[in-house]
Formats: C-alpha cells, sequence, structure tokens
C-alpha cells in the first residue's frame, strides 16, 4: 500500500499516525481565538490543524440563511454563517502564523470557489467533508489541484463511496472512517470499518472521531488509522455548535502522548526474550523446574 505525502510527512501503513486538530469554526470568528487553538495544537504535537472554508452563498439557500437564529452575530442563520467566515486577511495571519510555529494547516472546502480561494495559500492537503462526499463537482475541483486528498465517509454507504473513490482515483487519497453525529454515541464508532476499509480499498485509512473522549481514538490508531482527526475547543462549554464533540488542551494533548506510546508499544511482532527479561528470568523462576 502506497503512501501519501502531506508535505514533508509521509502517511500510511508503517509511518506515524498524523494527527490532526480541527479548530473548524470552534474559533467563533475571532482570529485570536484561533492562533490559541493552533498553539494549543502546537504544543500537544499535533502535525496540523485544519478549518473549514465556504462560500455562504452558494453552500446555503436564501431561505436557509433568511431562517430566524439568534447568535452573537446577529438575528439569522446568515448572519452566523457569515459572522464565523474568516477572510483573506485572515487566512493571512493563519497562514503566517502556523509557518512561525511549524505546523502544517489546511481547510475542508465545501465549494469550489472556497478552493479556488484557499489554493493561494498553497495547502499541503485538502478535505472532503462527509457531507460533500457525494458532490461530484467539488470532489473533481479539488483533484484538478494536484494536492493529496483527504476524504471523510460518514453517513455514506459503500456505494457512495465506491463512487467517490472511482471519481477521486486512488492515488494521493486516504479515506477517513467518520461517524457523523455530535457527539458520536461509542456504540455508533464501529471502529472495526477501519481494517474492513484499507482491505477493501487498498489504500491508507484514517479516522475523523466525534466522540467526547481518547481511547477510542487512540483504539483507532492501533487498529491502523493513518490519521485521526480532533476537534479541539479551549472549554467545551464554550458558545458554538461543535464545542461539544471537542477535546480541550489536556486532552488533544493526552490523545497525542496516547498514540504515540502506542506507536512505541507495537513492536515487530516477533516473539522474543528481551536481555532485561533474563536477571528477572533467573530470579523467580523455579530451580530444576522443566517446561
Amino acid at each position: 500500500m502506497k503512501s501519501v505525502n502531506i508535505g514533508k510527512k509521509s502517511v500510511g501503513s508503517g509511518q506515524p499516525c498524523y494527527v490532526i486538530a480541527e479548530v473548524g469554526i470552534n474559533h467563533n470568528g475571532d482570529i485570536d481565538l484561533a492562533k490559541r487553538l493552533i498553539s494549543v495544537a502546537v504544543a500537544a504535537g499535533c502535525d496540523a490543524v485544519k478549518f473549514q472554508k465556504r462560500t455562504v452563498e452558494v453552500v446555503y439557500s436564501e431561505k436557509e440563511l433568511s431562517t430566524p437564529r439568534p447568535n452573537p452575530f446577529g438575528e439569522t442563520n446568515g448572519d452566523l454563517k457569515r459572522g464565523l467566515e474568516f477572510g483573506e486577511g485572515d487566512y493571512d495571519e493563519i497562514s503566517n502564523f502556523c509557518k512561525q510555529v511549524k505546523i502544517d494547516w489546511f481547510v475542508s472546502p465545501w465549494d469550489e470557489a472556497s478552493v479556488d480561494f484557499i489554493e493561494k495559500f498553497d495547502p499541503p492537503v485538502y478535505k472532503i467533508a462527509s457531507a460533500s462526499l457525494t458532490d461530484d463537482a467539488l470532489l473533481k475541483h479539488v483533484r484538478k489541484t494536484g494536492k493529496p486528498i483527504l476524504a471523510s465517509t460518514g453517513m455514506s454507504t459503500y456505494d457512495e463511496i465506491d463512487h467517490a473513490v472511482d471519481v477521486l482515483g486512488k492515488e494521493n487519497l486516504v479515506l477517513m472512517h467518520t461517524t457523523s453525529t455530535y457527539p458520536a454515541k461509542y456504540e455508533q464508532l464501529n471502529l472495526k470499518a477501519i481494517p474492513s476499509m484499507i482491505e477493501r480499498y487498498g489504500i491508507p485509512v484514517g479516522y475523523s472521531g466525534h466522540e467526547t473522549g481518547i481511547p477510542t481514538t487512540v483504539a483507532a490508531a492501533v487498529l491502523g488509522a493513518c490519521c485521526v482527526e480532533r476537534h479541539i475547543t479551549m472549554d467545551r462549554a464554550m458558545w458554538g455548535s461543535d464545542q461539544a464533540a471537542s477535546l480541550e488542551p489536556n486532552g488533544i494533548s493526552r490523545l497525542v502522548r496516547d498514540i504515540r506510546l502506542c506507536e512505541q508499544s507495537m513492536g515487530d511482532g516477533v516473539k522474543r526474550v528481551y536481555e532485561e527479561e533474563i536477571p528477572v528470568m533467573k530470579k523467580l523462576r523455579r530451580v530444576g523446574a522443566a517446561a
């Protein structure tokens, strides 16, 4: 199975798990909060941070935008969606800040114009959100950039995933197993789908988790997920639709630590007696006992 190069790192079987901290819309339209979250990801040892980019008038209908929805930016759903979108100056700041702190950054673009907008920043990869997996026009547009693609598969059948893989091609593609509920129920995470998808498609498979805890995401990495993604927040009690399904600073740090410890612990599968075991063996085994 071929690995996929994301920036300077190789992602795939036998490689360290690529850990993505999704800022998403948890910045609440505040560039300073976005930078704080990036700093949290860096301190935790994450490999990348991810945002979301939409052209609001393209992604949402006028009816949806005019729907009443009181929020910090106004009284309608449109006020909210526009308030959560960063512009070019904001992404200039994000790009420069990520260069300074030496972490990859990229986005999930929800429409073709957003792809074109982000291309000027030359991201190392693009993420296809689960909601966009059946949007052939968007898939083709992202593929034209020539960048690697991470494609989430939440709320999608195998037929729909098969079709998306046909549209995208398997080159430089990583599928992400996902359950698209926020937060996700543990009994619906279905982590065994990860090795099943690896076998079915013969390409790297990652995991995008929306559960509240940490152990199951670590388990996903142990089951073969080449990259994992979790939303991050400064405080789960903050205002915002994704905060409750996110990890706080201590949580994302523990996640990266535990994944790295598991990677160290996996070994090569060959049973052996380690040199450090020999004195213990001599001390504890019964003298003269035969196997």
